[in-house]
C-alpha cells in the first residue's frame, strides 16, 4: 500500500488530512501524520481509520528521514523555514514532495537533481499560494482551448 506522509498538524494541515483520510481507504493510500505534538496530530486524525499517527521533532535527521524513507510522498506543512531538510532528505531517499508554501531560492536550486531522479518537487500547493495560480491556469487553459487570446492578467490575492 502508498504511504502520505504529512509533517505538520498544525492548523493549515486540517483541511488536508481530512481530505486524505476521506480518500485513504478508499483509494487504497494510508497516511501517517507526524508532529511534535503527537496530541495535536492525533486530535487531527481523531478515531478515522487509514492513517496512523507519530510523534517528529523535525531536528532530529535520522528519525526524519526513517519518516520519509518508509513513505511514496511527503507533504511537508511545517513552517517555510524547515521545508529544505526535508526536500534534501527526499532529494536523497528518492520521495516525492509537495508543500503548500511559496518557492524558496533553496528549493529552487534542487530543480535540476530532483528532475534528474525523476521525482516530483511541488510547492504552491495550499488556499494562497496555490489556488489562485491553479485557478488562474484554468482560466488561461479554457480561453487557449476556445482560440482566444490573453492580452494581460493580473491576479490580486
Amino acid at each position: 500500500m502508498k504511504k502520505i506522509l504529512v509533517i505538520g498538524a498544525g492548523r493549515s494541515a486540517t483541511s488536508l488530512i481530512n481530505y486524505l483520510l476521506e480518500h485513504a481507504g478508499h483509494d487504497g493510500f494510508g497516511v501517517v501524520v507526524v508532529d511534535i505534538d503527537v496530541n495535536l496530530a492525533r486530535e487531527k486524525v481523531g478515531d478515522r481509520s487509514g492513517a496512523t499517527v507519530f510523534q517528529l521533532n523535525i531536528d532530529d535527521a535520522s528519525q526524519r528521514r526513517k519518516f520519509i524513507s518508509d513513505s511514496d510522498i511527503v507533504i511537508s506543512m511545517l513552517p517555510p523555514a524547515l521545508h529544505y531538510p526535508v526536500a534534501l532528505d527526499c532529494l536523497d531517499l528518492g520521495r516525492h514532495m509537495l508543500t503548500a508554501s511559496y518557492l524558496s531560492e533553496e528549493i529552487a536550486h534542487l530543480d535540476s537533481e530532483d528532475r534528474d531522479k525523476n521525482l516530483l518537487f511541488m510547492t504552491e500547493m495550499g488556499l494562497d499560494p496555490g489556488i489562485d495560480h491553479m485557478s488562474a491556469r484554468r482560466l488561461i487553459a479554457e480561453i487557449n482551448d476556445k482560440s482566444g487570446m490573453i492580452s494581460a492578467f493580473s491576479s490580486y490575492t
